[in-house]
């Protein structure tokens, strides 16, 4: 079954950088794409969107500090984290709409990464 992977979470002191990966398990190309998080305690929220025609869009609280891409091949997304904050732990989830030549684009989720951030 179709679902997405994601990988490059980990434990990062404040000011530092990582990327997340997304990527499909067979090849199946990303449609447009989200990611989200959730913090102990919280509600999943949105960080940050990327539509099929390139429009991206951002919560306020990564807003210049996260980017939203997706490769060239459609085949793999990231998410560039960059001057993380301790607020930024949470599991990251990738969220996106798959298609392949005969399949139209359907919803899928990843299982999350955990991402932390000491001060």
């Amino acid at each position: 079954q179709v679902h997405l992977v994601e990988s490059g979470g980990g434990l990062v002191q404040a000011g530092r950088s990582l990327r997340l990966t997304c990527e499909p398990s067979e090849s199946y190309y990303i449609w447009d794409m989200a990611w989200y998080r959730q913090a102990p305690g919280k509600q999943r929220e949105l960080v940050a969107s990327l539509a099929a025609n390139g429009t991206t869009a951002y919560a306020d609280s990564v807003k210049g500090r996260f980017v939203i891409s997706r490769d060239d091949s459609l085949k793999t997304g990231h998410l560039d984290m960059n001057n993380l904050r301790p607020e930024d732990t949470a599991i990251y989830y990738c969220s996106a709409y798959l298609y392949s030549y005969d399949v139209s684009p359907r919803p899928y989720w990843g299982q999350g990464t955990q991402v932390t951030v000491s001060s």
